[in-house]
């Protein structure tokens, strides 16, 4: 869907509402400056502040004692060393689940980039080389200390996107992950001016309570999947119409679909804005689109032409990327000295 849109953008023009000479849409470092450094890493984190991300994303999932660490799957085998580590700690279907271990456990392994379970080659082979360096799991403690710090010393405020990952597996496993972030963020007084805090997830239930317990402390968004991705119980497809997204906006700010779900062609091969986009926007909900990337692209496509086209065509609010430095760069683009 991606490279059939991509190919019709790049010799078509889009017809927003309007087209602002510049963007101020936020750029979020999708796992850090993930297409550079191991995702979720410090020194991934650290590359996208210094790049200029706006927000830093940390996906969050529960260690056995309760500890959220910075990592986008269930389990840990595709972006570290555990199967060397810990031989004999598998489930029986050959997977390493983080909430079975201790974080003092996780704190032993070593963060590689990722590789693809079927092949054992990295899913990304331009990227850090797999094994290169001596990369550890990050606890979402430490990331906040180390942003609060690093703002007060730059007298930058970026900010933290949390996504809380899977919430439903690890009700099933006894632990309140929504739960958990927020005892972490009133525990540090976030969200706070020097550092803003969005909540992602792609479950509504924890975003609903948030609202309904915490007001409008938090600003939440909510990330739009696909039902052939069967990674929980909610229907997208629902989700998307005028009346699912009428629901959404009663509890989030916001919402974070793929970026191919944001376009549509038209019978003269023409890219428009999608009904999902436009609807949107009629909720004032802001959009996030996901995820912005080199790879993916049919030859002849650019990363750059997809961040002009969203950025300064679909004047999207923000946007997740691996890339931070090639979205700050694109979106300065009709600044005036």
């Amino acid at each position: 869907m991606l490279n059939m849109l991509a190919a019709v953008f790049l010799a078509a023009t889009v017809a927003p509402a309007h087209e602002p000479a510049t963007s101020d849409a936020l750029i979020i470092a999708h796992r850090g400056a993930s297409a550079y450094l191991p995702e979720h890493t410090f020194e991934a984190y650290l590359l996208a502040y210094g790049q200029g991300a706006d927000f830093i994303e940390p996906d969050l999932v529960l260690t056995a004692d309760g500890h959220l660490i910075a990592l986008h799957d269930l389990t840990l085998e595709a972006t570290t060393n555990v199967a060397e580590v810990f031989p004999d700690r598998a489930r029986e279907d050959g997977r390493y689940y983080a909430i079975d271990f201790r974080l003092e456990e996780i704190q032993r392994l070593r963060v590689s980039e990722r590789i693809e379970a079927d092949s054992g080659q990295a899913r990304y082979p331009k990227r850090w080389p797999p094994g290169l360096g001596e990369f550890r799991i990050v606890t979402f403690d430490d990331l906040i200390v180390w942003l609060a710090e690093l703002n007060r010393t730059t007298g930058r405020r970026v900010g933290l996107y949390p996504e809380t990952k899977f919430p439903a597996f690890h009700a099933k496993s006894g632990q309140d992950i929504a739960d958990a972030l927020l005892q972490v963020l009133l525990r540090y007084d976030l969200p706070k001016p020097s550092m803003p805090i969005f909540i992602q997830s792609f479950e509504p239930a924890p975003l609903e309570r948030i609202r309904r317990d915490h007001g409008d402390r938090f600003s939440l968004i909510q990330l739009i999947g696909s039902n052939d991705w069967q990674m929980n119980d909610v229907d997208y497809g629902s989700m998307v119409t005028p009346a699912g997204l009428q629901q959404v906006a009663a509890y989030a700010d916001g919402i974070g679909p793929p970026l191919s779900a944001l376009l549509e062609i038209d019978a003269s091969g023409r890219p428009l804005p999608s009904p999902l986009f436009r609807s949107a926007r009629d909720m004032n909900l802001a959009i996030h689109p996901f995820t912005f990337r080199r790879e993916g692209l049919s030859e002849g496509q650019s990363l750059e032409s997809l961040l002009d086209l969203f950025l300064h065509k679909l004047n999207v609010d923000g946007l997740f990327t691996d890339h931070p430095d090639v979205a700050v760069e694109r979106r300065g683009l009709g600044h005036s000295d």
